[in-house]
């Protein structure tokens, strides 16, 4: 079954209005927790498109306060979060590997909640061989 990163933003927008609401209704008297909410949505997909794109693996990846989510490596990727202090455009190197000029886009997204601000960021890659070049030594995108 294929989602588009629309959806799936609709989904992480629909998820937080109702524990936003859930949150008011409960009102509590002191803060549950010393930590900001860091919870994303991750995701890799054909298209140069981000509202559009066809998604092929998604992943949830929450940080504070213990790493948790449906990504494989979620205290790795917490890890090189924090280190980049959640610039998604730092994470990544420079390609050794050579690929090949082929026009067939991957988009990988990051959408949610970072230490208590809104994320919505994604780059789009040549094709699959250059996503995996550039990110290769990243954690993060590691699904």
């Amino acid at each position: 079954m294929r989602y588009t990163a629309t959806t799936i933003g609709a989904t992480v927008s629909i998820a937080a209005l109702l524990l936003a609401a859930g949150a008011a209704n409960a009102a509590p008297t002191s803060p549950t927790s010393l930590y900001a909410p860091s919870a994303l949505v991750l995701a890799v997909g054909h298209g140069d498109d981000a509202a559009t794109v066809t998604v092929e693996r998604a992943v949830t990846l929450s940080c504070a306060p213990t790493p948790t989510g449906s990504h494989p490596a979620p205290s790795a990727a917490c890890a090189e979060l924090n280190a980049v202090d959640g610039e998604f455009g730092l994470i990544g190197s420079t390609p050794t590997t050579p690929c090949t000029r082929q026009w067939d886009p991957v988009t990988v997204t990051a959408a949610g909640v970072w230490k208590g601000k809104q994320v919505s960021w994604s780059t789009t890659y040549g094709n699959s061989c250059e996503m995996r070049a550039r990110l290769a030594d990243s954690a993060v995108f590691s699904f």
